[in-house]
C-alpha cells in the first residue's frame, strides 16, 4: 500500500520544473477569410454553455458550419448539446494516447449533433497544474490536428472570463479570434468580469492588437436595466436579452436545446445568430470601479461608503502605548 502514495517531493519539483518552463507559443497561421473566430466571454455560472450550445444549433440549423470549441477546465461547453454526456477532452485524450504510444485522431476528440461539430480542451485537476496553460497545450494539439486547414464559417471559443492568467487571454492578447462577445445579467460580479475582458481588450487594442467586442448578450434578463446601462456606458450593443424564464431553466436543467425553430424560443435566438453574424468588433470604452458601481443603487452596492484611514493606535489593538516623544529636550542655560 505504501507503494502507492505518491511522492510529494517529486510532485512538487514536477510542479516547479513546470512553472519554470517558457510561456509556450501557440503556432499562428491564417485562417480562411470567410471563417469567423468568435470568443465568447463570461463569469462562470452565468450562463455561457446554455447560451452557446443553442447560438450554435441554431447557426448550424441556418445552414452554417460551426465548430464549438469549449475552453472551461469545467469541461461542460458541449454538456447541453450532448445531452449531459461528457465529451472527451483534448488533454486528457493526449495524455491517454502518448502513453499509448498513439497519435490524436480527430474521431478521439470531435463529436457532433445537429450539425455542429464540437469539442472540449480541458484542464489539469485542482492543484495538479495551470488551467491557463492547459488551453495553451490544448491550442497547439488544435494545431497539430490541422485547425487552419478546416473549412467553418464560425468557430466559437467558449472561455471562463473571471480568469486573469495569460491561457485565458490567448484570442485577445494574440489576435486568434476577430471579435468577443459577452455574456453577463443584470449583477455587479458578472458586469465586472465583463469590464474587465473589455479592459483586456482595449489593452491590446494600444499595443496594436486587432479584437474587438461584438457585443453583449444578457443572460437572466430581469429587466432591472443594469446591463443594457453597462452596455451603452462601454459604447457596445446589446446583441439579445435572454429573460429570466422558469421554461428555459427547465429546459437547461434537462439538457434539452432550444436554439430551433421547432422551439417557441428559436426566434430568439435565430435574431442572436444574426446579430453575431453581423456585428463588427468595436473598441470598447471600459469603466473604472467607481463607474462601474454608478451604475447600480448606491444601497445595494455600499456606494454611499467612505474610506476611512486607519490609525497605527488601530493597528496595534490592546499592545498600543503612548510612544515617548522623540523630541530632545534641552536644559535651561
Amino acid at each position: 500500500m505504501k507503494d502507492d502514495v505518491p511522492n510529494l517531493k517529486d510532485y512538487d519539483a514536477n510542479l516547479r520544473d513546470e512553472a519554470a518552463e517558457p510561456s509556450l507559443e501557440v503556432p499562428q497561421g491564417e485562417p480562411t477569410s470567410k471563417t469567423q473566430i468568435i470568443a465568447i466571454y463570461g463569469k462562470g455560472g452565468i450562463g455561457k454553455s446554455f447560451t452557446l450550445a443553442n447560438l450554435s444549433h441554431m447557426m448550424a440549423e441556418q445552414g452554417k458550419r460551426v465548430l464549438l470549441i469549449g475552453c472551461d477546465p469545467k469541461s461542460d461547453t458541449t454538456s447541453l448539446l450532448f445531452g449531459g454526456k461528457a465529451c472527451p477532452t483534448i488533454i486528457d485524450t493526449s495524455s491517454q494516447k502518448k502513453i499509448a504510444g498513439e497519435e490524436v485522431k480527430i474521431g478521439d476528440v470531435c463529436f457532433k449533433r445537429g450539425g455542429v461539430f464540437a469539442m472540449e480542451l480541458g484542464g489539469p485537476e485542482v492543484g495538479r497544474g495551470c488551467g491557463g496553460r492547459g488551453i495553451i497545450h490544448g491550442f497547439e494539439l488544435l494545431e497539430k490536428l490541422g485547425f487552419h486547414d478546416w473549412d467553418f464559417d464560425y468557430v466559437l471559443l467558449d472561455f471562463l472570463g473571471d480568469v486573469v492568467c495569460g491561457g485565458f487571454g490567448l484570442p485577445i492578447a494574440r489576435d486568434m479570434a476577430q471579435k468577443v462577445i459577452l455574456v453577463a445579467s443584470n449583477d455587479l460580479q458578472s458586469l465586472y468580469v465583463a469590464n474587465n475582458v473589455c479592459s483586456a481588450v482595449e489593452y491590446f487594442r494600444k499595443l496594436g492588437g486587432n479584437v474587438g467586442v461584438a457585443g453583449l448578450v444578457i443572460n437572466k434578463d430581469d429587466h432591472s436595466g443594469e446591463a443594457q446601462a453597462f452596455a451603452k456606458a462601454v459604447n457596445i450593443p446589446v446583441l439579445a436579452a435572454i429573460p429570466q424564464d422558469d421554461d428555459l431553466r427547465k429546459k437547461s436543467a434537462n439538457y434539452q436545446i432550444v436554439g430551433t425553430m421547432e422551439s417557441p424560443w428559436g426566434p430568439l435566438f435565430a435574431e442572436l445568430g444574426m446579430n453575431v453574424a453581423e456585428a463588427p468588433p468595436i473598441r470598447p470604452a471600459p469603466l473604472d470601479q467607481d463607474g462601474l458601481l454608478g451604475l447600480f443603487d448606491s444601497k445595494d452596492t455600499g456606494g454611499d461608503v467612505v474610506l476611512e484611514p486607519a490609525t497605527d493606535a488601530d493597528m496595534r489593538g490592546k499592545n498600543a502605548k503612548p510612544m515617548e516623544s522623540l523630541e530632545v529636550i534641552y536644559d535651561d542655560a
